[in-house]
């Protein structure tokens, strides 16, 4: 293990190249730039943008980031050595990257004689000349070049003297930084600390990197292993995106460099916006974010069993560092699997005083109990939850009594899409409403009826608005009898909830998921002003 009495880990982002790699993911030039901005205002050291003259795309966002200034982030091209036989001045590519007007330029070449025989189909004498001549050209054009060294580990364990020969070409021609990549993501920590070592006792004046893939697993912990060994750079990907099986994901390397490590990365306030940058570049790329995600995800710091909840809340550690350090939160999941405590705890995170050891704390543990046996589900619908407490100690504000729902679905002919209609009767403050309305399928007539039937007494139910709706079955053996969760997520603009319903029939199931949903995007506005009172009808 090296000593913490050294300089600051540079952070080099790839995102927008190798990120954009991944399976299912594409990134307009537009949400580039969105996403370079955010990461320089994050705090990274570089930002690798692209591959200029690869695509139209990579081309258009170096021309427009030229206007762009970065505060914090040094931008880099990204290509390859020159080819075999050019002269370094004679070859489109380098031209290229020169012409992308970045502060820095990352170049890869070839550490594996394998590869420069039967990839290249060249000597492996060309190889390292290629190596040293394409960094001696490039650096005297930008101010930085970053040579990452590819497939190196493989190439090393082939034939660790020719390996370090190229690297070390790369090192003598004026390369700043020397990055061993793990390019086919099959080598372990273990291989990682010992060839680390021996390149830093081989080249002892460079500034070593490390970049790794995924593909065993270990990119995360195969990057931690080579700063631990001395190297002071690495790259990687936010939330780990990247072709197969992704990059090094750069969100746990970031924590674990500032809080195991104990050394210095990025601004001083980059960790507490940790949690954001990985949510957002997940909206740009358009994925639902994982939960599971370490430090940052929405289950990393969630509490079920009943034993850990109440252990949290008195102050024992069950997490590995505190949420907030990340930008994240404590969440205390409600289950058959929760204890009282889990109950009080959780009530307290919607401002209610509850005794852990009061009738109503036992009774709604009991009651939750019995329903998830039933197939509810609070984990994922936490406002269906609130709603249940908030029956429980006597502080909900009920908008409306259902009297009756019907809804029918006709078609017309086989070449007709079906339709849907729904009526609703519902009691508001003793004035009863009957409502028609027709929608794209049952749930949606069911919405636009109910609706209608509250809009006069509680204008605010126009704000509130259904973005997701799943279905799943509880019990599949039942086969079409088979008894149906559905979750509902809702909006209002300031912020979001789901809510659960379940039933063996499927419009029961997502009427109980829809009630909930309005009962409690309708709370905040009940409680103002006269408590309940509803409105007088337009």
């Amino acid at each position: 293990m090296q000593s913490t009495e050294r300089a600051r880990i540079e952070i080099y982002d790839t995102t927008l190249r190798d990120g954009s790699q991944g399976e299912g993911i594409s990134f307009s030039v537009e949400d580039k730039i969105r996403i370079t901005r955010r990461l320089d205002e994050f705090g990274m050291d570089f930002i690798e943008g692209g591959w200029p003259g690869s695509n139209p795309k990579d081309e258009a966002f170096f021309l427009r980031m030229q206007d762009v200034t970065l505060s914090s982030a040094l931008l880099t091209a990204f290509g390859s050595t020159r080819r075999a036989g050019v002269k370094p001045e004679d070859d489109p590519q380098l031209k290229t990257l020169i012409n992308s007007r970045t502060a820095g330029i990352t170049i890869f070449g070839k550490s594996w004689e394998d590869h420069v025989v039967h990839a290249l189909r060249t000597t492996l004498d060309e190889n390292v000349a290629m190596i040293g001549e394409s960094v001696e050209f490039l650096a005297r054009h930008t101010a930085t070049v970053i040579y990452d060294a590819e497939h190196f580990f493989d190439g090393y364990k082939a034939n660790a003297a020719y390996a370090l020969q190229c690297l070390n070409a790369a090192h003598q021609a004026g390369a700043q930084r020397l990055v061993l990549c793990d390019t086919n993501g099959g080598t372990l920590p273990d291989e990682v600390v010992r060839i680390v070592r021996e390149v830093r006792l081989a080249i002892p004046d460079a500034l070593i990197g490390i970049h790794t893939h995924n593909d065993s697993g270990t990119a995360v912990a195969c990057a931690l292993a080579a700063l631990s060994e001395g190297a002071m750079h690495v790259q990687g990907t936010v939330n780990g995106f990247g072709e197969r099986c992704g990059n090094c994901d750069l969100i746990p390397v970031i924590a674990a460099v500032k809080l195991k490590l104990g050394l210095q990365c990025l601004h001083l306030d980059s960790l507490q916006h940790l949690t954001g940058l990985s949510q957002y570049v997940d909206e740009i790329a358009n994925l639902t974010p994982d939960n599971r995600r370490a430090y940052v995800g929405r289950s990393a710091f969630a509490h079920k069993g009943g034993v850990h909840a109440d252990a949290v809340l008195k102050g024992a550690s069950y997490e590995h560092i505190n949420p907030e350090d990340v930008g994240n939160s404590r969440r205390l999941l409600v289950s058959e699997l929760a204890g009282s405590s889990s109950i009080a705890g959780k009530a307290a995170q919607y401002g209610i005083d509850l005794n852990r050891k009061s009738p109503e704390a036992r009774s709604l543990l009991q009651s939750v109990a019995e329903r998830e046996h039933e197939g509810y589900c609070y984990e994922g619908s936490e406002a269906s939850f609130e709603l249940l407490l908030m029956r429980a100690v006597g502080q909900i504000f009920e908008p409306f009594t259902l009297s009756g729902y019907r809804c029918i679905v006709e078609k017309r002919g086989h070449d007709q899409e079906p339709i849907t209609e729904a009526t609703v009767k519902v009691d508001v403050g003793g004035k009863e409403r009957l409502t028609v309305a027709e929608g794209d399928g049952p749930v949606h007539a069911l919405d636009g009826a109910l609706r209608q039937a509250l809009v006069d007494f509680y204008p605010a139910v126009e704000r509130i608005k259904l973005t997701d709706f799943k279905v799943r079955v509880v019990n599949t053996r039942a086969g079409t009898a088979a008894r149906v969760r559905v979750i509902i997520d809702s909006t209002n603009g300031d912020q979001s909830w789901s809510t659960v319903g379940v039933s063996e029939n499927m419009i029961e199931a997502s009427w109980h998921a829809l009630v909930d949903s309005m009962v409690y995007g309708l709370q905040p506005s009940l409680r103002v002003g006269a408590d309940a009172t509803v409105a007088t009808a337009h």
